[in-house]
């Protein structure tokens, strides 16, 4: 580790969680160079979905690049990327009946986020943008104006404007419709809310804790920004890809967003790709009006168009329906074993939240995980949330597995705590 210390910036974060060299990784399971193996509750934050070194992305890709496929073509046109339009518009837009266009906007989420807020502003007009409480959207300005912690945004160094923060569903508590206060907002010229071009939502706040959006609240919000001509970005990005269980995670709720951000488990393999979905009649670009390097990333055009075949039928969604069973029930009872904790519960299909009182504990949590051989990372507004984030091909066993060491770290990290009160009292 002494080389990272002495050559990387000081901004590097998951190592100091972390703290090992991985050399190698098949499936759920990381392994160090000593040898050391660990269950990946992690998965790249989401970008690993179909697992690490999924062999049948791995043959795709290793047969294009011994075949000297072209790897970079900037946003001409390819047969990598063609073959991903048509399976793509095969698999995914078809079955459901959705019409949109595919902007290549550049090879990360925020490229996309970026790109979304971009081409609402220029399509009505208008420069604000409706963005939620405990909302992540990413790390360039753009986004990160969007963003709604205030570490991070701190980081940019310069205001961060033309966005407004509204209540996500449930940040009031239980019983308070928090699209009451954007109607009224949206109603009132006097409200000092700019008319927004958009609203950028995310159907579950991973960064911001694994918040869930009830489907009723979708629908609420597509239909206010609707009647006040507000285009809707849905921002799947973490949780689409069939994180909850279907492709899309706005799919249970009936809604046709205008603008779609995609990335992280896109290429399934790891490899940077992002993708705009946009309705037509929204995509007035002109040529080469938004533009990036990076676009025409031809590896991940196919280990995606690869990944889509998972797709094809309703057998992956509904293996993450079994498991995100098993998962919450397990949380559960990890829960009710700790009733003075007031431990809580949250979550859609594979993200799914242990809730602490304090990030301390969840951050000890996780430590004690990782000591015992489990990847798993913390979120939430302070760091409060266990976020479990397993690849959606884990094994149950792994799964299970995986859940035992959690529960074996709670009753370790709280059997300490007691220990450590009686030793203060004692002293």
């Amino acid at each position: 580790m002494q080389t990272f210390e002495r050559l990387e910036s000081e901004v590097r974060g998951y190592i100091r969680s972390f703290p090992t060299v991985f050399e190698k990784a098949e499936g759920h399971t990381l392994i160090g160079e000593d040898g050391r193996r660990y269950i990946d509750f992690f998965a790249g934050a989401g970008v690993l979905n179909y697992g690490h070194n999924n062999p049948r992305l791995k043959r795709r890709l290793l047969d294009y690049v011994e075949g000297d496929g072209v790897v970079h073509t900037l946003d001409m046109a390819s047969v990598a990327k063609r073959r991903f339009l048509e399976r793509f518009e095969e698999v995914i837009l078809e079955p459901r009946g959705m019409r949109y266009k595919v902007q290549f906007p550049g090879p990360t989420g925020t490229n996309s986020v970026e790109a979304a807020l971009k081409l609402a502003r220029k399509v009505t007009g208008r420069m604000n943008v409706v963005s939620f409480t405990d909302a992540f959207h990413g790390m360039t300005l753009g986004s990160l104006a969007a963003t709604g912690n205030a570490a991070k945004r701190a980081g940019a160094g310069v205001p961060l404007v033309h966005t407004t923060s509204m209540p996500f569903d449930g940040y009031l508590g239980d019983g308070v419709d928090t699209l009451e206060m954007l109607a009224a907002y949206l109603a009132d010229t006097s409200s000092g809310l700019d008319k927004p071009a958009a609203a950028i939502v995310e159907t579950v706040q991973a960064e911001g804790g694994v918040n869930v959006a009830r489907f009723e609240w979708l629908r609420g919000l597509a239909e206010l920004l609707a009647e006040h001509e507000v285009l809707l970005i849905v921002d799947d990005i973490q949780v689409g890809c069939g994180r909850t269980g279907p492709f899309f995670s706005f799919e249970p709720a009936g809604i046709e967003p205008d603008i779609i951000c995609l990335s992280k488990s896109l290429s399934g393999f790891g490899l940077p790709f992002a993708i705009d979905l946009i309705k037509p009649e929204l995509d007035v670009w002109e040529p080469g009006e938004h533009n990036g390097t990076f676009r025409g990333h031809n590896p991940a055009f196919v280990t995606a168009t690869e990944a889509l075949s998972y797709w094809e039928d309703d057998r992956l969604s509904a293996e993450v329906e079994q498991k995100a069973a098993l998962a919450l029930g397990r949380l559960e009872e990890i829960a009710a074993d700790h009733p003075d904790a007031a431990l809580d519960v949250r979550g859609r299909g594979l993200i799914q939240g242990l809730v602490f009182p304090d990030p301390e504990t969840a951050d000890r949590v996780s430590e004690e995980s990782f000591r015992r051989g489990l990847i798993i990372e913390t979120a939430g507004p302070r760091g409060e949330v266990l976020k479990l984030l397993p690849p959606l091909t884990i094994t149950e066993e792994a799964l299970r597995e995986g859940l035992d060491i959690i529960e074996a770290s709670v009753a370790a990290v709280y059997t300490s705590r007691r220990e450590e009160a009686m030793a203060e009292e004692l002293a």
